[in-house]
């Protein structure tokens, strides 16, 4: 499978996981999204900010002031038609009463609190009951309101109560977190369909009619978007008491400020501890659940709530495909830093696109695209980290495998200059043959495990003493081998170093000899020929290709092989490899010569020196003694 075919499976299967992740949690799976998804919203929500809210509501708080004042909870029916009189007559828009109003009390008092609420604009509060803990749709419903929680039944205030004021349901939905995420704007039982105690409210307070559209309400002529299921996505502007609140104990003691009821929303309802509902916010750890209700209240009547309808589930699904398939992409498209760099930078441009519209009022989920994104790319990466690694080891295995064929100084400036040697190079290098004398007839009578095995050895022993003197061995010749130092580039002891290595070898492949069993060893000689001058450097082959050198001083060493074994020497350099290495002899070797010869396949003379160990045999002067 190609690279290419790789990456668009990858994508491909990228792609599926991330909308099978959106799919899964919008039908109601993968709970625990939301316990995410609502911490996360809590971080934005602190990132974002206290925020002013609209002064359209006054709380007048039944607080732990009253209850002290009048010694019990809930406040006796008389107390609280004292509260809401006092409220009418400063001309609110209207009073919305947070209590459920569901039990008989005195009868004096729920006769005064009826004749209350006949003197102004009331709402009253209603709680729908579930038959489970969670809120369902019946199954074959149809139409818009199918999406609505189904209650069993709705716990209504007093029909002594009811009769003067409108009622709203004034349910909570809140997340795995425990904090209200939104306020249901509709419920329903098996025959009916109730409002919400905010939207009855705002409904009142701008006395504007309400429709309901498929996927929204309006409240007159202005488009309210909610989630899904008819549900208002509420956002808080701060700690508790940033709606302004007021403490009904003004009431009791006739402070009461008549700007904080006139022509405002005022919703009375419970903040003593120990009563009433309170949920942990982004600000808060405990919040009136009055307070929750006020906010909702006010997003419904100032417009100015977090959007999230379908258009932004729209978005969300989009994001929960395309952005894991972005990081895909862009792993696969440079496996390196740079690729984990962009992946990177994608991801913050993304968190930040999510803060920035949180805090402009576009609610995008983050919970599912992370859950969408972060599996398949850390798989991915995983199995990039993998193929990596195999990767790795094939390349150090090859790089072991041309460490055979190259020398490593080649090897370094092959990985460094990939085209080297692409075309010829002509330079001056210093070139050392080297062969086995009385291989061919040995091998005719060696065993052949036997006889690879001394091959094995002596090319070691060549490799070994070209890669001490920086030389390069440009390919073995069955029982001889070509040792090349000029290369990747000349240098100006290339001679000198030449030399050495002959010299070396000399001794080396002496001692081999005489080391081997003298049924071998006797039948063994050896010869080397080394020459300095002008080369041309080059590849040789199409597509397996090698490094070698052409040209008349490649052949007057190779020759040179030949002068010594007819000079009964091992070892013959030229004059010009001599020169070149400003040799003068060593005390522990004899240089003897000159001899004047010719050698096959060049004209002209060439000038040869034999070198010999100081214990060997020798025939003449040494160049040096010469010289003086």
């Amino acid at each position: 499978m190609t690279r290419r075919v790789q990456i668009l499976v990858a994508l491909v299967l990228t792609a599926l996981w991330g909308a099978g992740i959106y799919a899964a949690h919008a039908n109601g799976h993968l709970r625990f999204l939301d316990r995410l998804e609502a911490t996360l919203t809590d971080l934005r929500t602190q990132v974002r900010g206290v925020q002013t809210p609209p002064d359209l509501v006054t709380i007048v708080a039944i607080d732990d002031t009253v209850v002290k004042r009048g010694g019990s909870y809930p406040l006796p029916r008389a107390d609280l038609a004292r509260v809401v009189d006092t409220i009418v007559q400063f001309k609110p828009k209207v009073v919305a009463i947070d209590l459920l109003l569901v039990d008989r009390s005195a009868a004096i008092g729920d006769a005064t609190l009826a004749n209350t609420l006949a003197t102004g604009p009331m709402v009253l509060a209603a709680a729908a009951i579930f038959p489970t803990a969670s809120e369902t749709v019946a199954p074959g419903s149809e139409g818009p309101l199918a999406v609505l929680p189904q209650a069993e039944r709705f716990l209504l205030p007093l029909p002594a109560f009811a009769d003067h004021a409108e009622v709203g349901v004034v349910n909570v939905a809140t997340g795995q977190s425990g904090s209200p995420l939104s306020v249901p704007m509709l419920f329903r039982t098996h025959d009916k369909v109730e409002l919400s105690f905010p939207l009855r409210v705002a409904i009142r307070a701008l006395d504007k009619p309400l429709t309901i559209a498929p996927d929204h309400l309006m409240l007159g002529d202005r488009a309210v978007p909610t989630d899904t299921d008819f549900a208002l996505p509420i956002t808080y502007y701060g700690p508790r008491r940033t709606i302004r609140t007021v403490s009904a104990q003004s009431i009791f003691d006739g402070t009461l400020s008549r700007a904080a009821i006139e022509n405002r929303i005022v919703v009375i309802g419970a903040s003593v501890a120990g009563g009433g509902d309170f949920y942990p916010t982004p600000f808060d750890s405990l919040m009136p659940g009055v307070e929750v209700i006020s906010t909702a209240i006010t997003h419904l009547v100032a417009g100015d709530g977090i959007v999230r309808d379908r258009k932004v589930h729209i978005a969300d699904a989009l994001a929960a495909i395309l952005l894991p398939m972005l990081l895909v992409g862009l792993l696969a498209w440079r496996r390196s830093a740079i690729g984990v760099v962009a992946a990177a930078a994608v991801m913050l441009a993304w968190a930040g696109l999510n803060l920035f519209a949180f805090t402009h009022g576009i609610w995008l989920n983050a919970a599912t695209t992370l859950a969408a994104a972060v599996p398949p790319v850390a798989v991915f990466a995983g199995v990039q980290l993998w193929a990596g690694g195999r990767r790795t080891q094939y390349f150090v295995a090859k790089s072991r495998s041309l460490a055979l064929f190259q020398a490593p100084a080649v090897q370094d400036w092959l990985a460094r200059d990939p085209n080297f040697l692409s075309k010829p190079v002509r330079q001056d290098a210093a070139v050392v043959f080297i062969d086995l004398s009385g291989f061919t007839a040995l091998s005719e009578r060696t065993d052949p495990d036997a006889l690879r095995d001394l091959l094995k050895a002596f090319h070691a022993l060549i490799d070994q003493a070209a890669v001490d003197c920086g030389g390069m061995v440009t390919g073995f010749l069955g029982d001889g081998a070509m040792i090349l130092f000029g290369l990747p580039h000349a240098m100006p002891d290339d001679a000198a170093r030449a030399l050495k290595c002959s010299i070396d070898l000399h001794r080396g492949v002496e001692r081999w000899i005489a080391s081997l069993p003298p049924a071998i060893g006797g039948q063994l000689g050896f010869k080397i020929g080394a020459h300095f001058g002008p080369i041309v450097a080059s590849r040789l082959g199409e597509s397996h290709q090698h490094i070698t050198a052409t040209g008349d001083t490649v052949n007057v060493a190779s020759r040179l092989m030949e002068v010594a074994a007819q000079n009964d020497a091992r070892l013959a350099l030229t004059d010009t490899l001599l020169d070149a290495a400003d040799f003068h002899g060593a005390p522990d070797g004899v240089l003897t010569g000159p001899l004047l010869t010719q050698v096959r396949g060049r004209s002209g003379v060439v000038t040869v020196w034999f070198w010999r160990n100081r214990n060997g045999p020798s025939q003449a002067a040494t160049k040096a003694e010469m010289i003086d």
